[in-house]
């Protein structure tokens, strides 16, 4: 083998790991944010018998609570792709939404999702009537991810 061979291999290889390197660089990227307890754990919480405390103790404590009427416990995940120079792109959000009634008891359990920019109820436990604060839900759904540094400059 020649020395002419030897450089054009070796240049070939060095271009087939640049080439590699390329494209392992523009992998997409998953961020993800925030906490939804697993099913298991929601599972484990009785509407109607367990309180406030009882379920910081089962599944932890929230993200956010409602802010009227001593109102619900709030869960949020949301994730993100990142891919290579692009803008990141909210692909996934949820939110686990426990109403208690006046004594600090557990009377709903919900689990919403987005779809296609909606708020859509994923699974709901036992009681009649949705979350009793649903336009603190909705803001928290719809605001996540809409951040504009320009619009609060003026």
């Amino acid at each position: 083998m020649g020395i002419k061979t030897y450089k054009v291999c070796l240049r070939r290889i060095l271009v087939a790991a640049a080439l590699a390197g390329g494209l392992a660089a523009c992998a997409p990227q998953y961020i993800n944010h925030g906490y939804v307890p697993p099913q298991e754990d929601l599972d484990q919480i009785v509407v109607g018998v367990d309180s406030r405390v009882s379920v910081e103790e089962t599944i932890g404590s929230p993200v956010t609570s409602g802010v009227i009427n001593d109102g619900g416990y709030y869960y949020v995940r949301s994730r993100r792709r990142t891919f290579g120079a692009l803008a990141s792109k909210e692909v996934e959000r949820e939110v686990v939404a426990i109403s208690f009634d006046g004594a600090g008891v557990v009377t709903n359990i919900e689990h919403f999702g987005l779809e296609r920019g909606q708020v859509v109820p994923l699974a709901r436990r036992v009681t009649t009537t949705g979350v009793s604060n649903s336009n603190f839900l909705r803001r928290l759904l719809g605001g996540l991810g809409r951040f504009n540094p320009a619009a609060m400059a003026g």
